[in-house]
């Protein structure tokens, strides 16, 4: 973990517990991987991968009907990854 990675650690810390509560569905058990793999993504700086699990996760929480608390923190995981110089999306 770098100085620039630890706030957006910090959220997938805040991230993963609240995906992992959500109620059990063929589409929760893969968010729940995806979660887990863009952690690792996030702690190995690999900025392909970042931006690949960030797609998958994103749409994954809008095909469980975008859970309020679950976007919040993901948008804050977002932002947090941005300000760190992380692309994030393969679109402006």
């Amino acid at each position: 973990m770098s100085d620039r990675t630890a706030p957006a650690l910090a959220r997938l810390d805040e991230l993963l517990p609240l995906v992992k509560d959500l109620p059990p569905s063929q589409e929760h058990d893969q968010l729940v991987g995806e979660t887990e793999a863009l952690q690792r993504a996030v702690g190995a700086f690999h900025m392909e991968a970042i931006r690949f699990r960030m797609y998958s996760v994103d749409r994954l929480i809008k095909s469980l009907g975008d859970p309020t608390e679950v976007r919040r923190t993901f948008e804050e995981l977002r932002h947090a990854l941005e300000s760190a110089g992380f692309h994030t999306r393969s679109h402006a």
